[in-house]
């Protein structure tokens, strides 16, 4: 569904992504992880042109991300890849119903019977029904980002993409992020995850990449990973996660 091809990306003098050759399959869930600067973001940002790339081919369900396209392509194009941020990015002047309905009536031409109606159905499922008149600033961080993965469902997309979904979260609230996420890997969603959370890899991950210095140094089975990395920066990493 996601595949990359020889892409590199540079900030100036600065190679931030190097040679990236991965492929993400339908059904799958990846989790990228690796230390603070290792180009994780990046790399997860490029796939709805959040960043543009230099070159190579990123190809999303069949479609060049990364061809010259208008405004309205691209939006059509990033309304199948359902984004979630570190920091939520929840319109603060609209109710959480409103935060939800707004894409697929704006981009879709959806009812709004039929958005809120699916909009209900979402906030049931990430167990926040009664929340729907709520606005964003009433809500706890983990409140927040169950509607921020409500909003992305709310297009149907055909994968998901996670951006450090938790790292903004107080310790407690973690949990109830992770849980609607793991729902979501158990009914086959494609998901690629970027995390710190490593127990999250270990449960729901197929494949592990771990990344240092803008490459993949590692692609993994799960079990494979933490038991037993090839690459000597990911033996040092999870020795140094074991530590703290």
């Amino acid at each position: 569904m996601i595949s990359f091809s020889n892409v590199n990306k540079w900030y100036g003098d600065y190679h931030a992504l190097v040679d990236i050759n991965a492929e993400v399959k339908q059904g799958e869930v990846v989790v990228v992880c690796g230390p603070s600067g290792s180009g994780k973001s990046t790399l997860i940002r490029t796939v709805n042109r959040l960043e543009e790339i230099q070159s190579g081919q990123l190809q999303f369900n069949g479609q060049d991300v990364h061809s010259p396209m208008g405004h309205r392509e691209l939006n059509q194009l990033r309304s199948q890849i359902g984004f979630v941020f570190q920091s939520f990015n929840l319109f603060p002047h609209m109710s959480v119903l409103e935060n939800i309905t707004f894409s697929p009536m704006r981009v879709r031409g959806v009812s709004r019977d039929a958005a809120q109606a699916k909009a209900m159905a979402l906030l049931e499922r990430v167990g926040l029904a009664g929340k729907a008149q709520a606005f964003p600033a009433q809500l706890s961080g983990g409140q927040q980002q169950r509607v921020a993965i409500a909003r992305a469902l709310a297009m149907e997309p055909p994968a998901m993409l996670f951006d450090e979904p938790t790292s903004a979260l107080d310790p407690e609230m973690v949990g109830e992020v992770l849980a609607v996420m793991r729902s979501l890997a158990h009914e086959g969603m494609t998901m690629m995850c970027v995390t710190h959370e490593m127990g999250f890899a270990r449960e729901v991950a197929d494949r592990v990449w771990f990344m240092d210095a803008g490459s993949i140094l590692e692609m993994a089975d799960p079990k494979d990973f933490f038991s037993h990395p090839q690459h000597p920066r990911a033996q040092r990493f999870l020795t140094d996660l074991r530590a703290h």
